[in-house]
Formats: C-alpha cells, sequence, structure tokens
C-alpha cells in the first residue's frame, strides 16, 4: 500500500493535522506497523510540493506550532484515480517457497519437511489472525481475511506440491 496515498485519501473529507493524520492511518491501516511521525511529515512536504495539499497556517500551542493541511483539487484528482485504478493481481512467479523447494530438490534434502514446515507456519500464522478477528472492528476483520484468503492459497499450493513432488524431482533431477 502507497503510504502517500492513503495519507492523501485521509485528508479528502476535511484539513487535518499531521497528529491527527498518523493516528487515523494507524487506526485503518497499521496492524502490524505503526507509521513513524517522521514519515508523516515528510510524505506532507512531498503532498505540498507535488500540489496535492496546502498547510492552512500555523497554530500555536502547547509544543511545536501545528499546521493543519487541506487537500487540493488536484490532490482530489489524485484520488479518484488511485481507487478507480484497479491493482495488478500479484503474479507471484518469484516465490521465495518455490525457490527453496527446488532449491532442495537440487541438493537432494527434505523437499517434504520444507513444505510440512511452510503449512505449520501457515496454520500458525491462521489461526493468530481467526483469533484477532474475534475483538476486532469491521475494518480489521475485511483486513484479516483478505490475509488468511491470501493464507489459504498458500496452503492449496503447498498441498498441491507435496502431492506432485515426486514428479517435480523427476524434473528437476533431468535439468
Amino acid at each position: 500500500m502507497e503510504s502517500s496515498l492513503a495519507l492523501l485519501g485521509l485528508l479528502c473529507p476535511q484539513p487535518s493535522y499531521g497528529y491527527d493524520l498518523k493516528h487515523a492511518y494507524d487506526r485503518f491501516f497499521a496492524t502490524r506497523r505503526p507509521l513513524a511521525f517522521g514519515q508523516v511529515y515528510a510524505t506532507l512536504s512531498r503532498l505540498i510540493r507535488d500540489g496535492f495539499i496546502v498547510a492552512l497556517g500555523e497554530e500555536a500551542g502547547d509544543g511545536p506550532d501545528r499546521k493543519r493541511y487541506a487537500v487540493t483539487d488536484q490532490g482530489r484528482d489524485r484520488i479518484g484515480q488511485w481507487i478507480f485504478t484497479p491493482d495488478p493481481p500479484n503474479d507471484h512467479l518469484q516465490s521465495n517457497l518455490f525457490a527453496k523447494t527446488i532449491i532442495a530438490l537440487l541438493i537432494e534434502d527434505d523437499a517434504e519437511r520444507l513444505l510440512d514446515l511452510q503449512r505449520a507456519e501457515h496454520m500458525s500464522r491462521m489461526r493468530e489472525f481467526t483469533a484477532l478477528k474475534r475483538e476486532a472492528d469491521i475494518a480489521h476483520v475485511l483486513i484479516y481475511d483478505y490475509a488468511i484468503f491470501h493464507i489459504e492459497a498458500d496452503l492449496r499450493w503447498i498441498d498441491l506440491t507435496s502431492a506432485r513432488l515426486l514428479e517435480l524431482r523427476k524434473d528437476v533431477a533431468q535439468r
């Protein structure tokens, strides 16, 4: 996900302060890694430079002066383009797990063990996300579902590869 476009989109409903944008970003998008304040302000500077937002002025407070930011018409156009441009599906043609499987076969190591270990890791992560869903709001339930569905696809691949391992071993040995 492009954090700069997400921050720009979070500014679209109304002007906001960098501090509030960081917390809105973390609430919606940072299930694992919160956005650093430095990254927020660096991104806001780039968005100003590119004409997507403007600083509305500074307000004195207890700490450093606070700036409010607002989206420009150019920024709203950019968000519209981003939202309605479909993301290409990840082709996953350079999978680390696939590479490990091939290498294990090439060096005549235990590819079945590799796949079993990976299956266990995937199942553990799936259980983790399933547990997190129980206490989550709907936005986080949906992101956990997204992750779980990708894990399920990986698990199907692991099972299929395990079933075809003998055939794959022969193919790799012939090359």
